[in-house]
């Protein structure tokens, strides 16, 4: 079977899980498809295999290529139910675009469309939220290379602009956040990284410090996972933690599948699934 024909299979799936709208499901399957295209009449010469920054939360230390477009983009679904009330969250388009501006500088545009759902006794509320997140505006930049026991270092930070937002997702103050993010080589297959940082939001003057730590390995040379612990510390609320686990797929060095799943470990989310593409090219 063709990787294009898995590639509709695994979407199908997707959908009927999570269950997206019919416009959102023909609107991915048509631009994977384009992709796909694109990407098999390429014949520039291969650069190095693109390094993401999906699907897990952890941030890497690499900026991108100076005069190259990342776009990385996804769908998603979570929910968590207390007291018979549960909430859906779906995620229909997540999407994190990263420029190289300089040799070791590159923006950072994200911008998500969100709906949540709420149900009681299996019964879904009116009152459902729909909308763009805040835009988020940001950088990252290398800081130190790896060499030997000594992780290669990078730095990054956003700003969340309210104005941006629709209604039902608009904050009344600017968020921002920043995080230091380190990686090591491990093998050949493996490596462990991490991203120690902080985050302002939600109308909030209080500051969440965040964590990230993930162990990922080559099961070939297209064939990746990892598993990740990652969360937060709220200066006046309790502390969150969570994991996830997933897989990528690289059908050449500028196009990656991936899908991943994944729990609270404290109280917060009973479920989470995602699924995704990232690719990059020339501008």
């Amino acid at each position: 079977m063709s990787m294009k024909k898995n590639s509709f299979f695994f979407l199908q799936g997707f959908k009927n899980l999570v269950g997206i709208n019919r416009i959102s499901y023909q609107f991915l399957i048509t631009f994977i498809t384009a992709s796909f295209s694109v990407f098999a009449q390429e014949k520039q010469q291969p650069l190095e295999v693109l390094i993401t920054d999906r699907p897990d939360q952890t941030e890497s230390p690499n900026a991108m290529p100076k005069g190259f477009l990342q776009i990385e983009t996804g769908i998603g679904f979570e929910s968590f139910e207390d007291n018979n009330i549960k909430t859906e969250n779906f995620t229909l388009n997540t999407t994190l675009i990263r420029y190289g501006l300089l040799d070791n500088l590159e923006l950072r545009l994200g911008w998500d469309f969100l709906e949540e759902k709420t149900k009681l006794n299996g019964n879904t509320l009116n009152n459902v939220a729909s909308g763009f997140s805040p835009l988020l505006f940001g950088f990252k930049t290398g800081i130190a290379k790896e060499k030997g026991a000594f992780p290669e270092i990078g730095f990054l930070g956003h700003l969340s602009l309210p104005f941006t937002a629709s209604t039902d997702y608009r904050p009344e103050t600017t968020g921002v956040d920043f995080r230091f993010s380190f990686a090591h080589t491990l093998s050949d297959k493996s490596n462990l990284a991490y991203n120690l940082g902080a985050t302002w939001g939600n109308d909030s003057p209080e500051a969440a410090y965040v964590y990230t730590l993930v162990y990922g390995y080559s099961i070939t040379d297209k064939l990746g996972t990892y598993i990740e612990l990652y969360g937060d510390f709220p200066e006046d609320n309790k502390a969150n933690h969570l994991w996830d686990a997933g897989f990528t797929y690289l059908i050449n060095n500028n196009f990656q599948l991936d899908i991943l799943g994944g729990t609270s470990i404290t109280k917060g989310q009973d479920f989470m699934i995602a699924a995704g593409i990232s690719f990059r090219i020339p501008i």
